[in-house]
């Protein structure tokens, strides 16, 4: 306890307070605005984490994080548009409301469901990380390769509409990871004999390049340049209160949606997206006899919002405790730990356990900022959805081109994220998954260090995967995630076949 105690110290320091209210309000406004999703809010300001001392970064990123997925709900509920994909069920019981005048009750609603929804997670990720973390340290070489293959594969497998689309970017990642000098036998690798390459590719200008600004090029070929009709939100804090104590009478429904979207952020993977729509089928499946939705039922409106945020803390779990993140933002913030010298898994509760804790202290205290933001500024925030799109693309190019530029100070980190921008347009609009190639990137030299480590402490055999039973569990899941897929295609075309021959006959 004392411990936490000290963890809450250290993070309400104002080194610490100052980037994560930063980054709530930065978030907020990002999550917001129709068509800029958490992942390249993250991405665009990830360079920032450099001006921080401490974990002063990694809080904006949290902050960044838990704001987004919550700013998403504004613009779903006023405007039918969802700001962020976490957000698409949100419309189907908020904009009604909105219709109805009562736009002000939802946001409020919206607000403390999702401040319920990341606290659950930030308990969850307090009391079960550690846990999770010690039954880990148990992991040798060929545990960590396994957990590190097991990872790629969900993320593949669940990220892309093609499995081997998935595949495709996640090969390129692990492609990428291997250019440079390598480690083991202190060869060059694909430099073709440059000095740039030496190091291998920054992580930072294909990250900023892939998911930010590859955004810009979709939203300026996309044709839809105009700011958003202009909703006005006037409520009284009084009446907000009045508002929040309908609550009260949704608690089941809050504490049964909080705990499936801690639960599906911890599956690697999934995301917002995923949690809200599952919790909002329990919703409905659980309904009352009589009770009717899509026509702004509350049950239905919580449910979405408390799910998608306690993603948040629970994407976290196994990017601490195993090094795997749970989602693409998960995998940003995994960068950051990498840059600030923190090595994500069991050891950082060994070696980093303050951090660790302050972390934790983090998300609760940026879960109190977004709620505290959204209800005193949320008017304020709404106002964001009539800044005119030319206006916010030019803003987030100067930030894509500043940031690439000064985590090297090199101008070919500005071509290289440049590139991987126009690399990522292609990739997404040929649907391919953009989020394996990060990952590859990431876990590429986890995967090749632990691969090689256990063939050498095995004498070259690959039966070591087999015979430590951990390994051989991690090695079950992950065929069964690559092979799910498949399987699940074939029986939905037999399904479609039978159906077809049946209505001929």
């Amino acid at each position: 306890m004392d411990v936490i105690i000290d963890a809450f110290i250290a993070a309400c320091s104002l080194s610490n307070l100052l980037p994560a209210l930063f980054g709530v309000v930065v978030g907020i406004a990002i999550g917001a605005l129709p068509g800029f999703s958490v992942t390249m809010g993250v991405a665009v300001l990830f360079p920032l984490t450099l001006m921080f001392t401490g974990n002063g970064g990694i809080m904006m990123l949290l902050g960044i994080y838990v704001g987004a997925v919550y700013g998403g709900s504004i613009s779903a509920i006023l405007l039918n548009t969802p700001g962020t994909p976490a957000s698409m069920v949100t419309t189907m019981e908020g904009y009604p409301l909105t219709q109805r005048g009562e736009g002000d009750k939802a946001l409020a609603l919206s607000t403390g469901a999702s401040f319920i929804g990341g606290i659950v997670s930030a308990v969850v990720l307090t009391f079960l990380s550690p846990a999770l973390a010690k039954f880990a340290l148990k992991f040798s070489a060929p545990e960590y390769f396994m957990l590190a293959a097991f990872g790629l594969s969900v993320i593949i497998s669940i990220s892309s509409e093609n499995l081997t689309k998935g595949l495709i970017g996640g090969v390129l990642g692990l492609f990428i990871a291997t250019v440079g000098v390598d480690s083991f036998t202190g060869y060059t690798r694909f430099t073709f004999d440059t000095m740039f390459l030496m190091s291998g590719i920054s992580f930072v200008p294909i990250l900023i390049g892939l998911f930010a600004f590859s955004q810009i090029i979709i939203n300026t070929l996309d044709g839809n340049m105009n700011a958003s009709d202009k909703v006005d939100v006037n409520t009284s804090f009084r009446k907000t209160l009045s508002h929040l104590k309908l609550l009260t009478k949704l608690k089941a429904t809050l504490a049964r949606s909080s705990l499936i979207g801690t639960f599906i952020g911890a599956i690697p993977g999934t995301g917002g997206d995923v949690a809200a729509f599952i919790s909002y089928n329990e919703t409905r499946r659980s309904a009352k006899k009589g009770e009717t939705f899509e026509n702004g039922n509350l049950r239905g409106l919580v449910s979405p919002e408390s799910a998608n945020n306690a993603v948040t803390g629970g994407a976290m779990v196994p990017l601490l405790t195993l090094g795997i993140p749970g989602d693409a933002v998960a995998a940003i913030i995994l960068g950051a730990f990498m840059i600030q010298g923190l090595q994500p898994g069991p050891l950082l509760f060994v070696e980093n356990a303050s951090d660790m804790y302050m972390i934790f202290a983090g998300l609760f205290l940026v879960n109190i900022m977004m709620f505290t933001l959204g209800i005193f500024g949320v008017r304020y925030f709404t106002k964001i959805t009539t800044v005119p799109r030319p206006l916010l693309n030019t803003l987030i190019l100067v930030l894509c081109v500043i940031g690439s530029y000064s985590i090297n100070n090199n101008a070919l980190d500005v071509f290289v994220m440049i590139f991987s921008g126009f690399v990522g347009y292609f990739l997404i609009r040929e649907k391919f998954g953009v989020a394996p190639i990060i990952l590859g990137i990431i876990l590429g030299p986890m995967l090749e260090s632990n691969l090689r480590r256990a063939l050498i402490l095995s004498d070259g055999s690959y039966g070591v995967f087999i015979e430590r039973p951990i390994a051989c569990i991690l090695l079950i899941l992950t065929l069964l995630s690559l092979t799910t897929p498949l399987v699940k295609r074939w029986l939905n075309s037999r399904h479609n076949n039978q159906s077809a021959d049946s209505s001929h006959g």
